[in-house]
């Protein structure tokens, strides 16, 4: 059998041998186990969030993140809504996007893709259009990796009397969050990022008053968030066949999250997974292309270098022939390439994978291998504070 590659990526990521061995069954989709399972997830989705005290409700729907994401801008918006989307990415434009394909009246405040949502800004666009109804963003925005300040949005939003939406596709269980007291009405994410699963469904966290509220007013049937609900609701039962074999990998994820010490130890893990690859990738002189205070510990976009036989293909192809999978960039403005510190990782495959970038700039004659000191010393400090968190 081929040797799986380590996948420093955002979704689909490196997963754990017994997450990947929990799909080597099979269950029927009406199969009283599997119901026990997507019973278990739902709830369990609930309690990452800080919100299984009933005023919640997790719905499950088949497909990428981008679906779920679709799921609620088409079911949530009455025909007569506004939504205003927060960009600074292109994740946020995507979300422009859907609103503006279903035919809703679909407006954007847009950021540099190096600077975070301004929350001044924000405020007088809500003051100035009262037909806005709902405000989307993204959390984490993936085509850079900045951080959007969530808490301080969400306040903004609620303060203007608006519904939030919000794609934490790559941040949800990868960092700390209260989704009802940061004002968030609908957040989005993806089993295949950092609960550690495999593709194949995404979740919503919605706000049970606005679901009720909500009625029949769907845009579509197979994305239909309400009607996706009110089924899980009444039999436990997916409207159309359930990806069972993935659901059972997430069981199996979120069983691991909690060994590992719940979120803060996973966000503890993944941050000591950055500090090692900042130092051995400025070590071997690359710089980011975001400031570090805007810098998430999920993704890191890295700007080429300024050399003549820099080439990203045969860059990526020379890491991959190694065993290591990184992703291009998608940033408007610059040239640059991102690496990934989620998923199965740990600083040791950090360091490995720097070591491997190493190899590969000699071999593209654009600098000579060379140790990295600093990497072992963050090994030992990322291995402390797990430590301390488990």
């Amino acid at each position: 059998m081929e040797k799986n590659k380590l996948l420093f990526t955002p979704g689909p990521l490196t997963t754990s041998e017994t997450v990947k061995q929990a799909m080597l069954r099979d269950l029927g989709s009406r199969d009283a186990e599997f119901l026990g399972v997507v019973r278990r997830v739902r709830r369990r989705l609930l309690e990452l969030g800080n919100v299984a005290d009933g005023s919640y409700e997790a719905v499950l729907m088949q497909g990428s993140g981008t679906f779920a994401v679709e799921s609620v801008i088409s079911s949530v918006l009455p025909r007569g809504g506004k939504l205003l989307v927060l960009v600074n990415g292109a994740y946020g434009e995507r979300m422009a996007k859907i609103g503006r394909t279903l035919g809703i009246a679909t407006e954007t405040l847009v950021f540099p893709e190096w600077r975070p949502v301004d929350l001044a800004e924000t405020r007088q666009a809500l003051a100035r259009d009262p037909a806005i109804t709902h405000v989307g963003t993204i959390h984490c925005e993936t085509s850079t990796g900045i951080v959007n300040p969530l808490r301080e949005i969400g306040r903004v939003v609620k303060e203007q009397g608006r519904v939030f939406i919000v794609d934490a596709m790559s941040s949800f269980a990868g960092m700390p969050m209260e989704v009802g007291s940061w004002g968030i009405d609908f957040l989005v994410s993806s089993a295949n990022k950092c609960v550690q699963g495999v593709p194949g469904f995404a979740f919503v966290l919605a706000r049970g008053e606005l679901l009720v509220e909500v009625g029949n007013q769907a845009r579509s049937v197979s994305l239909d968030l309400v009607s996706q609900w009110k089924g899980l609701e009444s039999d436990g039962q997916f409207r159309f066949t359930p990806p069972t074999h993935v659901l059972l990998a997430f069981w199996q994820a979120l069983q691991e999250l909690e060994q590992e010490g719940g979120i803060v130890a996973r966000a503890a893990r993944y941050a000591a997974n950055q500090r090692v690859l900042l130092e051995g990738m400025k070590e071997l002189g690359f710089d980011t292309y975001l400031a570090p205070g805007d810098q998430s510990h999920i993704i890191t976009s890295f700007r080429y270098p300024k050399h003549p036989n820099f080439n990203f293909s045969r860059f990526y192809e020379h890491l991959s022939q190694k065993g290591f999978v990184i992703y291009p960039g998608k940033v408007s403005d610059a040239d640059c390439f991102r690496i990934g510190t989620i998923g199965h990782l740990f600083p040791e495959d950090m360091k490995a994978l720097v070591a491997a970038v190493r190899q590969t700039l000699t071999e593209m004659q654009i600098a000579s291998g060379e140790s990295v000191p600093g990497a072992r010393r963050d090994l030992h400090l990322a291995g402390t504070a797990l430590t301390q968190l488990s």
